[in-house]
């Protein structure tokens, strides 16, 4: 399993795909899979049978997940995306923006 840079909340941008150039949260992140789920991105229509919660049933648009090769984090400062590189600072391992060297 490779190490997965991104986490649920942060800001993304989708780089490549039907979806390219949208931003979005991340809601999940799916490890097994190498994927993610980006809020208001690559929206699935899912029919849903009647039940005691939804009693009509009907159609659902939700989120489905998207491969992690395919979105970027975005750098809250400077809106730009960016790759994650790892630094040390005291006890702590932390995310840090290669275009800035700023923390993440």
């Amino acid at each position: 399993m490779i190490k997965l840079k991104i986490k649920s909340g942060d800001i993304v941008r989708v780089i490549a795909g039907d979806h390219k150039g949208s931003e979005g949260k991340v809601l999940r992140v799916l490890r097994d899979k190498n994927k993610a789920i980006v809020e208001g991105v690559n929206m699935v229509s899912k029919h849903t049978k009647p039940s005691a919660t939804n009693p009509q049933g009907g159609i659902v648009k939700k989120e489905a997940a998207i491969h992690i090769s395919n979105i970027q984090l975005v750098d809250t400062k400077t809106n730009e995306t960016t790759k994650v590189a790892y630094k040390i600072e005291g006890d702590k391992k932390v995310r840090v923006s290669k275009k800035t060297n700023q923390v993440l």
